[in-house]
């Protein structure tokens, strides 16, 4: 980017300064380069935004749902045509490389694919005659203005798991981007606008943790759609849900990950490398714990070092680059800190990835990748959601010891299993407590047609992102019972 952005807020249809006086730096990650910076709004400018949606609410919830879906054909031509640029800005302000940006942009198109399919999505349920000359139904209706908190880890895709199901069922939505990484956002805002959203149905206030706290407690903002770390998962759930609001809070995850000997050396060797240390592990469907059942240990844990090493680490905008970056100096040190910490417990270090500088970006946040082995079951390697390019190896003796490990955890996004074995991947399948399951799948993400779940502390609610789930998410169902009696109707 040739200059620095000063980034406004999109209020009712216009862009609007920020009358705060106050910013946040927006870096590369790679680089240290300032690219922009953000307003930290105050509550009467959220205030104004959630009256407007308001506001806006009443006009867009009577438009039909087939002419609502026609803004989301035209938003899902723009995005199309500016794939490449929006997953540069992605890149840029957020590190990942090229192809995991354009990755990104996919899942978010598929989500407003989905989403076009709202007039058969919400529709209701009919059954005539309950009682003679008596029919009953249910119809799905909007809730109002919701509100949505994106993370930092994909400024483009998450914030898509709820915007185009808010709208197409009849929400307005303002939406609180990341303070990070809100260029995206804008520019995603901007296509919005082009798309020709009326004004007041999609809004947008950047800001921090106030922002976030007045969401929450606004009387109009009818739900919140959330995902972050688990404790801040935890604030926003019972905060929000106090006010009356439904609430969807994604939090943190470990992953497990279990090996058995008989899994392909080649294939799961290199699944798994994408996974754990793809985004520069921060996800939260990084595979950060591997669990070597038998004797797998002795197979692959060769195999991960040896391609961990390989891995190529750089400024993410290049080509070759297989891993960036993470997002800030801080979290370099919290994540290097981490690992201190697991090698006191009694880990072993495998793949040193610390102290990592890449000529030409020496003011980058570089972590290489980072195996650790014999990692203590309870120890803070395997408990804690690092969040970084770090992946911790025990070792066990079965199938069921190794689901036990998984199962005793706080959390439970995600769990995988890697083997030739179709009746261990059916235990574990069955047993597993979490709510995205890989079967020699490294990063087992759901389609927009499924709903992206979670489990234990890794999520707090009951309708997730995505598909039906949002569709529910985002409608109230109201029952209608009818008679009219013969005697009533007029002659003819």
């Amino acid at each position: 980017m040739s200059e620095q952005l000063e980034l406004q807020n999109y209020v009712n249809g216009k862009w609007v300064s920020s009358a705060s006086g106050k910013f946040r730096d927006v870096p590369n990650p790679a680089t240290g380069e300032i690219l922009a910076k953000a307003p930290a709004s105050s509550a009467a400018e959220l205030d104004e935004a959630v009256q407007l949606a308001h506001k806006a609410f009443q006009d867009w919830r009577k438009v039909p749902v087939t002419k609502r879906i026609q803004y989301l054909f035209a938003l899902k031509t723009l995005l199309e045509a500016n794939v490449e640029d929006l997953a540069r800005i992605i890149t840029l302000e957020h590190g990942k490389t090229m192809d995991e940006s354009r990755g990104e942009m996919r899942r978010a198109i598929e989500n407003v694919e989905v989403a076009c399919g709202t007039p058969m999505l919400m529709m209701g349920d009919v059954v005539e005659d309950v009682a003679p000359g008596i029919d009953e139904f249910m119809i799905r209706q909007p809730l109002g203005v919701v509100g949505i908190i994106s993370p930092f880890n994909f400024p483009a895709m998450i914030a898509f798991w709820f915007i185009p199901y808010a709208v197409a069922t009849g929400n307005t939505a303002v939406v609180k981007p990341s303070s990070r990484v809100p260029i995206t956002m804008d520019k995603l805002f901007r296509l919005m606008e082009e798309a020709g959203f009326p004004a007041g149905v999609v809004n947008m206030v950047h800001g921090g943790a106030d922002i976030v706290n007045g969401m929450l407690d606004h009387p109009m903002i009818k739900s919140i759609s959330f995902v972050g770390s688990t404790e801040v998962a935890k604030h926003v759930y019972s905060r929000g849900t106090a006010n009356g609001k439904r609430v969807s809070a994604a939090g943190g995850a470990k992953n497990p990950v279990l090996i058995l000997p008989d899994a392909d050396v080649e294939t799961t060797t290199a699944i798994m490398m994408d996974s754990a240390f793809g985004c520069s592990g921060q996800r939260c469907l990084a595979a950060s714990t591997a669990i070597m059942i038998g004797g797998a240990d002795k197979i692959f844990i060769p195999a991960f070092a040896e391609a961990a090493t390989k891995r190529v680490t750089g400024y993410g905008i290049q080509p070759e680059v297989q891993m960036g970056p993470v997002i800030s100096p801080q979290d370099k040190a919290r994540i290097e800190n981490l690992i201190q910490q697991g090698l006191n417990e009694g880990a072993e270090m495998l793949v040193d990835g610390r102290n990592a500088v890449i000529p030409g970006y020496e003011n980058g946040n570089f972590i290489k990748p980072t195996i650790l082995v014999d990692t203590p079951v309870n120890g803070i390697i395997a408990t804690t959601e690092v969040f970084g390019p770090v992946l911790g190896i025990m070792s066990c003796n079965t199938v069921e010891d190794a689901i036990k490990i998984m199962n005793e955890g706080e959390y439970g996004n995600m769990g995988s299993i890697f083997t030739r074995d179709g009746s261990a991947a059916r235990k574990f399948r069955n047993e597993a407590d979490a709510g995205n399951i890989g079967i020699n799948i490294g990063v087992a993400a759901p389609m927009a047609f499924f709903p992206f779940s979670g489990w234990k502390n890794s999520f707090f609610g009951d309708l997730h992102g995505q598909g039906k789930h949002a569709i529910e998410f985002f409608t109230q169902t109201k029952v209608v019972i009818e008679r009219w009696p013969r005697e009533w109707s007029r002659k003819f």
